[in-house]
């Protein structure tokens, strides 16, 4: 995994976020490259309950807008014998339970090792043990993804909740909205579909829209479970909810 200026990025599959004393660093992690997203600061004595309360909440706020686009794993990486990771998690599970419920919740995984300069970054993603925790991550994402494609799929309703083409999902991504009808909550496509489509216009127009609407959209490795079942079912997929 490479950090460069000129590159083909890939597509998104996790947040970085590194940890120290005094900041946090956000980076995104692209299927080829790491971009640096944002740098949130302690405002004043980490020690005061208070200002680790507003630097916590200032770190979820910045993790939103890539969360909101689908990207659930989330990698925390921290110094050695330092508590910064544990002192985070403890405040999710304390004041943002629901990032750990139902079928699109995101996955959290440690990492000890400094994220904070692009050379930091740079070894600590190119090391098996952050390659292993990543696809660690990323499969219970998916696993988690695969599991809300089966309910909806299996949804006794009259509503057809899971649409399996490109032309079905542009009609119901681009079309209004009416109040009480089924509307795109998640649209998932294989690695495969998205390198080897013949649509690449119609692709990075659906990825625009469906950012501009609030629809999570995913690109997911053809050789993970989920991506094996996507591909079954025509290699794209668009999740509906009422």
């Amino acid at each position: 995994m490479a950090f460069r200026k000129n590159y083909r990025r890939g597509y998104p599959v996790a947040l970085l976020v590194g940890l120290d004393e005094n900041s946090a660093s956000i980076w995104k992690v692209f299927s080829n490259v790491v971009k640096p997203e944002k740098v949130v600061y302690v405002d004043g004595s980490r020690n005061a309950p208070k200002v680790l309360y507003n630097f916590h909440e200032a770190i979820v706020n910045a993790l939103r807008p890539a969360m909101r686009e689908g990207v659930k794993s989330v990698v925390l990486a921290s110094p050695p014998r330092a508590n910064y990771a544990f002192e985070f998690l403890k405040h999710l599970k304390e004041h943002h339970a629901w990032l750990f419920q139902g079928t699109t919740k995101a996955v959290f995984a440690e990492i000890v090792g400094s994220a904070v300069s692009v050379h930091d970054v740079t070894v600590l993603t190119r090391g098996a043990v952050f390659r292993r925790i990543v696809g660690e991550t990323t499969l219970e994402e998916t696993e988690n993804l695969l599991g809300l494609l089966e309910e909806r799929l299996n949804s006794a309703g009259s509503e057809q909740l899971v649409l399996y083409s490109l032309e079905d999902i542009e009609t119901a991504l681009y079309g209004l909205w009416v109040a009480g009808k089924p509307k795109p909550e998640y649209i998932a496509l294989t690695d495969t579909y998205n390198s080897t489509s013949r649509q690449k216009h119609r692709l990075q127009r659906l990825h625009q829209i469906a950012a501009n609407k609030g629809v999570k959209i995913r690109i997911i490795s053809s050789k993970c479970v989920a991506g094996i079942r996507i591909s079954q079912l025509g290699g794209i997929i668009c999740i509906l909810k009422l």
